[in-house]
């Protein structure tokens, strides 16, 4: 069954604030392997010149897609999760993620369309500071096979 196209526009915003941590931003790195010492110390980090440790350019997706959850698990929009693999994921930043931010993220789904006997959803998600400082822009688009047919 084809995605309910009425859900493209609709934003929804995380629940909470993602306070990011040190040992967050450390285990993340663990986790995907890169050995960088801005992830993980911050003297390395201050010598590369940020005032503290950065997280790795992927780590978003921790967080980005707890406000579109809500949309993502409404039965309304009809998406099969047994049927959903990840497509693409890209990230557009203004600024590295550091220790110490409060960040909120307002996801917004951008895109529904049927590309064959698939269905294809793209979430825009805007990460800013609790403050209102822009920090980065990640698109994550999902596929649910056979969801056109």
């Amino acid at each position: 069954m084809a995605l309910n196209r009425d859900f493209v526009g609709r934003t929804y915003v995380s629940p909470s604030t993602y306070e990011v941590s040190r040992v967050k931003i450390r285990e993340f790195a663990a986790a995907i392997g890169d050995p960088n010492p801005i992830y993980r110390d911050r003297e390395a980090a201050k010598a590369a010149g940020h005032p503290d440790v950065i997280a790795p350019p992927t780590f978003p997706i921790v967080f980005t897609l707890t406000g579109a959850g809500e949309a993502l698990s409404d039965p309304d929009l009809g998406l099969n999760y047994a049927m959903v693999v990840h497509g693409e994921q890209r990230f557009e930043y203004v600024r590295p993620i550091r220790a110490g931010d409060e960040l909120v993220c307002a996801s917004t789904i951008t895109e529904i369309r049927s590309v064959g006997r698939n269905e294809m959803l793209t979430v825009r998600s805007d990460v800013t500071t609790v403050e209102g400082e822009a920090v980065c822009t990640t698109y994550n688009t999902i596929v649910e096979r056979g969801g056109a047919a």
